[in-house]
């Protein structure tokens, strides 16, 4: 470490399909942070799972292409090997690492498994509340456990779809009723999600869900605003203030998120005092009940007949797009891009010293 600079790990691509976001992410941290107090090594992976890992950074990328590290870099080898340092020399070219990986293989326990196993200090969620935060159905199970109130739902995987799917379809129909959204179980960034109206629309939307995984999740419709929460912090974590999303389409999928650039976000979202607290607090009780750390986005409905408000799910790894709301949620509530970049660095090594001290032997000591 150059003039007691911290050496962050900078990973992101991926095998998933939000590889495009991941560099988006990427682009906009690598344009934020201080080079004064850090430095930053890149490492890239590949729509196909290669891995390549670049010289130190002396300054931002500026384009999206350079994120591939095309010129000059290191193979997968050299990569992991410079993540299993620590368990081969005892010390380790990096400080901490910052997975910007959303997505499966990003921000489902895999890869946070991967650093643990090196012994790592990393940036956001564990294995379990990773893991948890990305399987639409756990997550939903984990919040009824912690007394949230969410809309009902189904789910299915495809070895039952194909045994019934009359009876499923007959059951989504009698509990859930038109319209409803169908939603692949592990997805993010609203990939392969539709919305359907009718028995035919159904078995379309189905059809799509099950192109991406193997549990598919149908979601009653709630006519609500839906408003959105960032948390940041370990064992006592703060909740910022209550954004919402003003969707330019009929619902907020992935065309709206990333693409047209048309959907609203209001911060703060226009809630009563009383709500915006009611839902601040909610937003913390989503983060402890997946046994959440570092941060996450805790999104809710706020129905319109009757301002009752619903957990609909948490993101273990938000965007940090210039445009994405976990950022501009604590830009709002005093944190700046820059300081939020230190805090969650902050987090995850005061985390990885408590869980030093830890004692994994067996028998008493």
């Amino acid at each position: 470490m150059g003039q007691d600079k911290l050496t962050v790990g900078l990973i992101y691509g991926g095998k998933s399909g939000e590889h495009e976001v991941s560099l988006q992410t990427a682009l906009a941290v690598s344009q934020a942070f201080n080079y004064e107090k850090y430095e930053l090594i890149p490492f890239y992976i590949t729509k196909s799972g290669e891995w390549r890992v670049g010289s130190k950074l002396t300054g931002p990328f500026s384009a999206l292409e350079e994120l591939k590290l095309e010129n000059g870099a290191h193979n997968t080898s050299a990569a992991i090997n410079m993540l299993f340092e620590k368990l081969s020399t005892g010390h380790s070219t990096l400080d901490v690492v910052f997975p910007l990986l959303h997505g499966t293989y990003g921000e489902d326990g895999t890869i946070q498994g991967l650093f643990e196993i090196a012994n790592l200090p990393y940036v956001g969620a564990g294995v379990l509340a990773s893991a948890a935060g990305m399987d639409k159905v756990i997550m939903k199970k984990l919040f009824a456990e912690a007394g949230l109130a969410q809309c009902e739902y189904c789910y299915f995987t495809a070895s039952e779809w194909e045994r019934d799917s009359h009876a499923i379809v007959q059951g989504i129909e009698e509990k859930l009723r038109y319209p409803c959204f169908v939603k692949p179980a592990n997805l993010g960034s609203s990939v392969g999600i539709s919305k359907a109206r009718t028995r035919e629309e159904l078995l379309s939307s189905i059809a799509i869900a099950l192109r991406y995984d193997i549990k598919v999740i149908v979601e009653e419709f709630v006519d609500a605003r839906e408003v959105e929460v960032g948390v940041l912090g370990n064992e006592e974590p703060l909740s910022s203030v209550p954004g919402e999303i003003v969707s330019s389409s009929e619902y907020y999928d992935y065309q709206a998120k990333y693409l047209d650039g048309k959907s609203q976000m209001l911060i703060p979202a226009e809630l009563d005092t009383e709500l915006a607290e009611e839902i601040r607090d909610l937003a913390v009780k989503a983060f402890k009940a997946i046994s959440g750390n570092g941060l996450c986005r805790a999104d809710f409905f706020v129905k319109k007949s009757d301002q009752t408000v619903w957990i609909n799910e948490v993101n273990t790894m938000p965007g940090f797009t210039p445009y994405s709301m976990y950022p501009l949620l604590w830009r709002e509530t005093g944190l700046s891009y820059e300081m939020l970049l230190d805090r969650l660095i902050e987090l995850a090594l005061e985390r990885y010293e408590v869980r030093q001290n830890l004692n994994f032997e067996n028998g008493v000591q």
